[in-house]
């Protein structure tokens, strides 16, 4: 395979600029060069199709990495999601008057998750989980939320670093400052653990009288047992307290809709985003009439919720990722992945330890990660390959893609082993950062 040193001068330049300019360089931690190999790291793309991307110097790769940050299910630029966009934007994506396309896009969500009977959307994720936990604060008069998992950068999350700090650490990402977050908001955010059901009565209990609502991730890194599933019901229901289910990550990977349709969870609400939209701003609170007509009761409103890009892009996902059975794909993509980082790292003696849910895999190793993670991505971008610690599969991968980036593997992980200790020093770039911290 080729393996000359890439010519990325116009991307370094442009970080360069970037790191004056905007404050973290980047709108998203898991898109600055730091999370990979900072001064190798391509950071920007001039053009983005199927699963090739273009950098700024003109290098091709193949994108092994985390797809887009898991919001491009189908494939970069996908053809029909791509038409439906653009047709609204010929005929106006904004106007004094409502899209048509929300009602549509709120019939289609229920349509594949019966047990909700109303919709609500907004443009992001973060945006969307504070809808969600602010509709169930106002129809349960409560403030407290004990939760589990990863749910963005809002201030009702943030809160658990107030009371005591480190709490959000063993959740996802390590380090989350609460800077800027009321103080007075200390206490009223509870985490707990998945699959850890006397944690989890722990955090009930702590709350107390004042609990407005259950959150959690259906899924992360394994999947749920049934006895965890049936407290978090049990207790739901006792308590007369909304389960909201964030399906941000989780969502058009495993089935049709919420990975909760598979796996078991009952929710009263659950929150869309990333793939909802397959690239373009949208994201949905639906739920049961009893919680969500409170949404009425409550100041929730803007402006670019109501532009009709984002409600026509998620319609057309959804109904070619049903057409096509794109799960049933990137699930057998997924696995072959799996089994090419399995199989190489056995070949190669490398010890290295693979998670996820299937068809989001990630792998680290097991000794000096920051530094072999980083001389990874270095050595696969020489080999056209975009790629990290994690693999989001995306309906536009094949599996002649896999066996390709399966040779680049082999080579690379060969290189791991001969230089053992020694790896660094061929680091081209940094290692590899960790958690949140600032960028300078």
């Amino acid at each position: 395979m080729n393996t000359t040193i890439l010519n990325n001068q116009k991307s370094k330049a442009l970080q360069d600029k970037a790191v004056k300019l905007i404050p973290g360089m980047t709108q998203l931690l898991s898109k600055r060069p730091d999370r990979y190999c900072r001064g190798v790291w391509p950071t920007y793309f001039k053009k983005a199709s199927g699963v090739e991307i273009i950098d700024l110097d003109d290098n091709k790769y193949l994108d092994f990495s985390i797809g887009g940050v898991g919001a491009t299910v189908l494939g970069y630029a996908d053809p029909d999601v791509n038409a439906a966009v653009i047709d609204v934007i010929n005929n106006g994506s904004a106007s004094t008057l409502n899209p048509p396309e929300e009602v549509a896009l709120a019939e289609k969500l229920i349509e594949l998750h019966p047990w909700a009977d109303m919709a609500r959307f907004s443009r992001g994720g973060g945006e969307a989980m504070s809808i969600a936990v602010r509709i169930a604060r106002v129809a349960t008069g409560k403030d407290k939320v004990v939760f589990c998992g990863y749910h963005g950068w809002c201030d009702w999350y943030l809160a658990a670093n107030l009371g005591k700090k480190g709490a959000l650490d063993d959740q996802w990402i390590a380090g989350l400052n609460p800077n800027g977050v009321p103080k007075g908001l200390t206490g009223t955010a509870i985490p707990f653990y998945y699959n850890d059901i006397e944690n989890f009565k722990k955090a009930i209990a702590e709350a107390g009288d004042d609990l407005a609502a259950i959150v959690m991730e259906p899924i992360r890194n394994y999947e749920p047992t049934q006895e965890f599933i049936d407290a978090i019901h049990s207790v739901a229901h006792e308590k007369k307290v909304p389960l909201i289910i964030d399906e941000i990550t989780a969502a058009f990977r495993m089935c049709n809709g919420g990975a909760h349709l598979k796996l078991g969870f009952k929710p009263d609400m659950a929150v869309f985003s990333k793939a909802l939209g397959n690239g373009f701003p949208c994201s949905a609170v639906i739920g049961k009439k009893w919680v969500m007509e409170y949404a009425q009761d409550a100041f929730i409103t803007s402006t670019n919720w109501t532009e009709r890009v984002g409600s026509a892009a998620a319609f057309a996902m959804i109904e070619k990722f049903i057409k096509v059975d794109a799960s049933k794909h990137m699930l057998a993509i997924s696995d072959k992945v799996w089994e090419v980082w399995e199989t190489l790292a056995r070949k190669h003696n490398l010890k290295i330890h693979i998670g996820g849910f299937k068809p989001l895999i990630h792998f680290s190793f097991e000794e000096n990660h920051a530094v072999n993670i980083s001389y990874f991505s270095q050595e696969m971008l020489k080999r056209g390959f975009l790629a990290g610690s994690g693999f989001y599969a995306m309906y536009a991968h094949t599996f002649e893609d896999v066996d390709k980036y399966s040779k680049a593997v082999d080579e690379v992980f060969a290189n791991i082993a001969k230089l053992g200790n020694k790896v660094e020093e061929h680091l081209e770039g940094l290692p590899a950062a960790s958690g949140f911290g600032r960028v300078n």
